[in-house]
């Protein structure tokens, strides 16, 4: 069976598939094709005065396009597959060894623990780095078992890690879903606008107080910035890895958050002080004087007393929520 070009497919078949092929009409200044017509049909019926404005003939232009669309089937959307992270260990800020050998795979949940100034902050930038033994802490990070060359880490190691720090904010003067439709159409997704609405749906979910694709990006509080950006992430991000610092001062739901990252595949690393989040997370780093102290296990009675910790958290929520409502304040009877 002979294959067919792509070229002689019809322009709906085409958008559908490359839909960042509408780009190459606008470049050229042409009006843009209608979905029923084949590249051949519509080069064939562009005049001459369109092609005197484009500087060019009908066979030009139709080769031109063919040479297009093979070059976006070759592009380069997203990072390396990554199919794990190792960590091994630098030294603490009195330069004593740290013992650590941390390999994570896609999925995984890490916590990061410790005082203010132990080192968490430190860790995560280490890993945003893709540290070779040149940082402070002289730690060095493998992606799938070997060391990130300096070409790797200088051009795409931006692609690998995507970070979620506690202080967001947008000073673009553009709505929210104009932001992400954005974002969604390069990423070349089918249904680019379909997704930007996925990602406002879910960024809601996760708010205090709601929000809509209408709303001006600098009218966002800190919380639905932060819900909204955790939800692009975890839907339109191709990061395979991802820092969090200190989420719980978002004003969002922290549980749900955590969950949305994890289930999109990505290896998450979070920086906390919360119980809530710690113990959502398998395994969690403890950091004392600049460099992990222990790694903890998370064992089946913590994941028991996480349940009694949510619905304990989950009153707290209530009377936050009556508190900004002006409403009084519900004492639980268990308190008492």
């Amino acid at each position: 069976m002979t294959a067919v070009s792509p070229t002689e497919r019809n322009f709906a078949a085409i958008w559908r598939d490359q839909p960042a092929c509408r780009d190459f009409f606008a470049v050229q200044g042409l009006p843009q094709p209608e979905s029923a017509k084949t590249p051949q049909a519509y080069f064939a019926t562009l005049d001459a005065d369109m092609l005197a404005e484009a500087g060019t003939t009908r066979l030009e232009l139709a080769d031109r396009f063919e040479r297009f669309i093979e070059a976006l089937g070759h592009l380069d959307t997203g990072p390396e597959a990554v199919s794990s992270l190792t960590v091994l260990g630098g030294r603490d800020k009195l330069g004593r060894p740290e013992i650590l050998e941390l390999t994570l795979t896609p999925g995984d949940v890490v916590a990061l623990v410790g005082p203010t100034g132990s080192g968490k902050s430190r860790f995560l930038a280490d890993v945003e780095w893709l540290a070779g033994g040149d940082t402070p802490t002289g730690r060095r990070v493998l992606l799938n078992g070997i060391p990130a060359n300096a070409a790797k880490r200088l051009s795409v190691a931006g692609r690998l890690v995507a970070q979620l720090s506690q202080n967001m904010n947008f000073v673009m003067d553009m709505a929210v879903g104009d932001f992400i439709l954005a974002h969604a159409e390069s990423r070349l997704l089918p249904d680019a606008a379909a997704a930007a609405d996925e990602v406002v749906e879910l960024a809601n979910k996760l708010a205090g107080e709601s929000f809509d694709a209408a709303t001006p990006l600098t009218a966002l509080s800190g919380g639905q910035s932060r819900a909204l950006m955790i939800a692009d992430v975890a839907r339109l991000c191709a990061s395979p890895v991802v820092l969090v610092d200190e989420i719980e001062n978002a004003g969002i739901d922290r549980r749900q958050a955590i969950s949305l990252l994890t289930g999109s595949g990505k290896i998450v690393l979070v920086a906390t002080h919360d119980p809530l989040l710690a113990l959502v997370a398998a395994r969690r780093l403890v950091f004392a004087a600049g460099a992990v102290a222990a790694v903890i296990e998370t064992s089946a009675t913590e994941r028991r007393s996480l349940e009694a910790l949510a619905a304990l958290d989950a009153k707290l929520s209530l009377a936050r929520e009556d508190l900004r409502r002006g409403r009084e304040v519900a004492f639980p009877k268990e308190c008492a």
